[in-house]
């Protein structure tokens, strides 16, 4: 069984003053219980999750970086962006799917499915997500590759860090990185203010200083926090900041498939020199290459951490070293409990497919699908013309000259379409009911494309009718779209004199 590591505060009763690095006086009233942070210089290595890694890398940065400038023609009137978050007209619109206001579930739907998609690799594959696609993850390796590429590899970086003097190639390097950090940073911003406006217009609008100062307030903050927190913050965002590795164990169990470390093969370790000769030597040497080039500086030797994000870098560095030293693979490997129990006692470990094809697995997936079907379903059932009917209760009806009784409705007209389109309004139910429509002397109405249309209508029955003398009368309004018969309905009263 794996072991894990807890961190635990020790008091200064049993711990000598000499050892101790923050060495505190008998008369301190408040002992400083935790260490100063360290900064974490992860070594270069190469390897199949390394580049694995590098390539999820470029394609979620090429995604976000050149989505907003891709174009989807969608008719003369409406916007050309595939993918616009268009908060002004409150649309949402991506490549050739317009989400409206009332189709929020659409939305709501997506977020159900990205939770249980984050459910069923946490069960399957444990923090993969924190790893591999976590923008955290993402923007901290660029930017660590950008500090490797000006300072160089972990050496380099490490005698710079604790070089005192601040000379004039400290400084160059510093602020060499430190610009090339801001540039990121504010390309990520403006990246994301260009999904809430049409990306070539507003680039051009920031340029001029012709922008909304809401875009310049958001570009400012994205592109500090980037630089802060993939610069400077980098694990302590993953440690302390971010609630999932809290959360993820309960997605966990003894199936799931996690970075560990064959104690059992690489214990004892040592030296290489010192085993050569000793039989009874493990594998492990010993050599701090896992720990080197973990991005949140743990041993993944001590076990299963809370910091660790499974990103399996540790795997490709020790894979690396046991080739070197004529030693078979896998001593860090992505491990379940279940096979560190098999393999203890001589037997083969499981095939991945039985990890993954698993219960709680299945359950997630299934869940996953059957939303995926819905809105799936829902977005292709749905029609191109809608219609919403609030009748007006102040007052409820109109006593008009000739004895008749008028209710008044507010019909609100959505008309889908890339183009303006006629709409006839009728209803059925008491023969005697007759429609008006507030502005016109015709029963049509034209509604301009992507646009939702309010009209008002009067209903009108007529005196001595059963309508006008009932509390309420049921009917229907019908709205026809004359270019193509499409149809669409609503149930509603009429509200006569009740007597």
């Amino acid at each position: 069984m794996s072991k894990i590591a807890y961190a635990i505060p020790v008091t200064t009763a049993q711990t000598p003053q000499s050892t101790r690095s923050d060495s505190v006086s008998e008369t301190d009233p408040s002992p400083n219980l935790y260490a100063a942070r360290e900064p974490i210089f992860p070594k270069r290595v190469s390897g199949r999750f390394r580049n694995l890694k590098w390539g999820l890398l470029a394609g979620m940065l090429g995604i976000y970086y050149l989505l907003p400038w891709i174009r989807w023609d969608r008719g003369p009137s409406l916007p050309d962006q595939a993918l616009l978050l268009d908060l002004a007209n409150r649309r949402f619109y991506f490549f050739w799917i317009e989400i409206w206001p009332h189709e929020f579930y659409f939305v709501a739907g997506l977020l159900i499915m990205a939770g249980l998609g984050l459910f069923l690799f946490t069960s399957a594959l444990g923090r993969v997500w924190c790893g591999y696609a976590c923008p955290q993850t993402v923007w901290t390796d660029l930017f660590i590759l950008v500090e490797c590429w000006i300072e160089g590899d972990r050496n380099a970086r490490l005698r710079l860090h604790r070089q005192k003097k601040l000379d004039f190639r400290k400084v160059r390097l510093r602020v060499t990185k430190w610009i090339v950090w801001l540039l990121i940073g504010l390309a990520t911003g403006g990246a994301w203010v260009f999904y809430f406006a049409d990306a070539p217009t507003l680039l051009v609008d920031m340029i001029t200083g012709n922008a909304h100062p809401a875009a310049y307030i958001t570009v400012a903050l994205l592109t500090f926090f980037t630089f802060l927190f993939g610069g400077f913050a980098r694990e302590q965002i993953c440690i302390y900041a971010c609630p999932w590795p809290r959360i993820q164990a309960a997605m966990m169990d003894e199936e799931t498939l996690t970075v560990g470390y064959r104690d059992w093969r690489g214990e004892p370790r040592g030296k290489l020199r010192q085993k050569a000769n000793d039989q009874g030597a493990g594998d492990c040497i010993d050599c701090m290459a896992c720990v080197n080039v973990c991005p949140v500086g743990i041993d993944i030797r001590d076990g299963q951490q809370l910091e660790c994000i499974t990103c399996a870098l540790c795997i490709d560095a020790c894979d690396e070293i046991m080739e070197r030293i004529g030693k078979p693979r896998g001593l860090i490997d992505y491990l379940a409990l279940g096979d560190e129990e098999n393999e203890r006692a001589g037997k083969a470990p499981r095939k991945v497919w039985a990890h993954v094809m698993r219960p709680r697995t299945i359950m997630y997936t299934v869940l996953w699908s059957l939303v995926g079907v819905g809105l799936v379903f829902a977005l292709f059932i749905r029609a191109d013309i809608e219609m919403t009917v609030a009748p007006i209760r102040n007052p409820t009806f109109v006593v008009l000259s000739d004895g008749s009784i008028r209710n008044t409705y507010d019909v609100r007209l959505r008309n889908k379409n890339g183009e303006e389109r006629p709409f006839r309004l009728s209803l059925t139910g008491d023969p005697t009911l007759r429609i008006q429509l507030e502005g016109t002397p015709y029963d049509s109405v034209p509604v301009p494309a992507d646009t939702a249309l309010l009209q008002r209508v009067y209903v009108v029955s007529p005196r001595g009718s059963d309508a006008s003398g009932a509390k309420a009368t049921g009917f229907r309004f019908w709205i026809e779209d004359l270019s193509n018969g499409e149809r669409a309905y609503r149930d509603t009263t009429f509200n006569g004199r009740g007597k």
